[in-house]
């Protein structure tokens, strides 16, 4: 006899619809090890997959054989899985109907019960299972795994091919150029100068050559190869730097870089050794980009380099400081002091040194950025300035007058524009 109530009505359970019962939790129990395979394979830590690197496991085997082609593997699960839930709606569906009769809510009895049974039992009871034991999870599961990858292979392949062409085209889509960059950043309004500073040396830091942040070769403090241990000392002291380039005859011929804290443990002996400490040489070409030399310089876990040219000349010396500078502004530390690139005068003018950044110039005379940029052209330096307003080289009381500010060349060395005298008109 049938079993009535107001609203459902039993028909009993035969042994077909108990064999789908079956077949159902089966494929309930291939949701459930998808799901946790899905946590368990993208949970694994660096540390787990170097344990099992050391294990000679098939399972073990399997795991990195699938870690391999990650995209590959997350098409094989979500393929796998979605196929799998499909199947159980349908035959969850199809013995409800056979069981039993609705006079209502028919619908919201089988989406309550599939929706149960699918997160429960297929997503939630694995995952948090998968996630206390990756590594575990992980190999239990390799194998079944790489048998439903070679299964549904080709129907992966499209689906990985798929998406990354849409996600191609989406990132041509929103490409942004530095260039638009730039100007965004030049429209930003913003109260705090140092803020506009540090955006715009993000935005043109991927651009910038190692040449032009260098230290130039004329300002290097290097020691000769042959130099005895009290210089090498007066040397350090005088500088105040804590690595310093190393030569043999002259200054194109770099043998190594001196680690001034390599010398602590000898400093108060009078005579010591001190070329066994030099370290081996950086060098980089003069037009590599700072972004690339950053990368190389955590790579190597060094903080300096010798810029060279093509024929291996030395061109200057380039710091971690100088690049991290690219981007925050400049830095002060007790080895930088402003001082030391310019000297006050009578009358409100200045002495400055050749060898100060056009940018550090227009920093401490509190001028605007790139006051000088319709006339610096190529030049860095107030030197390079000199050069770019005579278009020849200055001599000594040469006088030029740009945006207000007249400069006048006061002492040269060879050919170098070593003092330029500041008046602001």
């Amino acid at each position: 006899m049938d079993t009535s109530i107001p609203w459902i009505t039993f028909h009993g359970f035969s042994p077909h619809l108990a064999a789908l019962c079956l077949v159902t939790c089966c494929l309930l129990l291939v949701s459930a090890l998808v799901s946790g395979a899905e946590t368990s394979f993208f949970s694994l830590s660096h540390n787990d997959i170097a344990a099992l690197r050391k294990k000679t496991s098939a399972s073990s085997d399997a795991v990195l054989r699938l870690l391999s082609d990650v995209d590959l593997l997350l098409a094989t699960i979500l393929v796998v899985n979605n196929l799998v839930n499909i199947c159980i709606v349908i035959l969850t569906s199809g013995i409800i109907d056979a069981t039993f009769t609705f006079v209502r809510f028919e619908f919201l009895f089988k989406t309550v019960l599939v929706t149960f049974l699918l997160l429960l039992f297929g997503e939630i009871l694995p995952k948090v299972l998968a996630q206390t034991l990756p590594a575990r999870f992980a190999q239990f599961v390799a194998r079944p795994l790489s048998v439903l990858r070679w299964i549904f292979y080709p129907l992966s392949c499209i689906l990985v091919r798929t998406s990354s062409r849409i996600s191609e085209k989406a990132a041509h889509k929103s490409e942004i150029s530095l260039d638009d960059l730039a100007d965004a950043v030049d429209m930003t309004q913003t109260a705090n100068p140092e803020e506009h500073v540090m955006l715009s040396g993000i935005v043109n830091f991927v651009n910038t050559e190692v040449q032009e942040i260098m230290k130039p070769r004329v300002d290097i403090t290097a020691l000769e190869l042959s130099d005895d241990y009290q210089t090498v000392k007066r040397t350090i002291m005088a500088s105040g730097f804590s690595r310093i380039p190393v030569y043999d005859g002259e200054i194109d011929n770099i043998r190594g870089t001196l680690y001034v804290k390599d010398l602590l443990p000898y400093i108060n002996q009078e005579e010591f050794g001190w070329q066994q400490l030099v370290r081996k040489p950086y060098f980089v070409p003069e037009r590599k980009k700072i972004n690339d030399l950053l990368a190389d310089f955590q790579s190597n876990k060094i903080h300096m380099a010798i810029v060279v040219d093509e024929y291996g000349s030395t061109l200057g010396l380039v710091s971690l400081e100088d690049i991290i500078e690219e981007i925050v502004g400049e830095i002060s530390d007790e080895s930088d002091n402003d001082e030391r690139l310019y000297t006050r005068l009578d009358g409100g003018s200045y002495l400055f040194e050749g060898k100060t950044h056009i940018g550090d110039f227009e920093r401490i005379l509190s001028l605007d950025e790139e006051t000088f940029s319709d006339v610096r052209g190529e030049a860095e330096t107030l030197a390079g300035l000199m050069l770019e307003l005579k278009r020849d080289f200055p001599r000594k009381g040469d006088a030029f007058t740009a945006h207000g500010i007249r400069f006048t060349v006061k002492e040269l060395e060879s050919h170098r524009v070593d003092k330029i005298r500041v008046d602001i008109l």
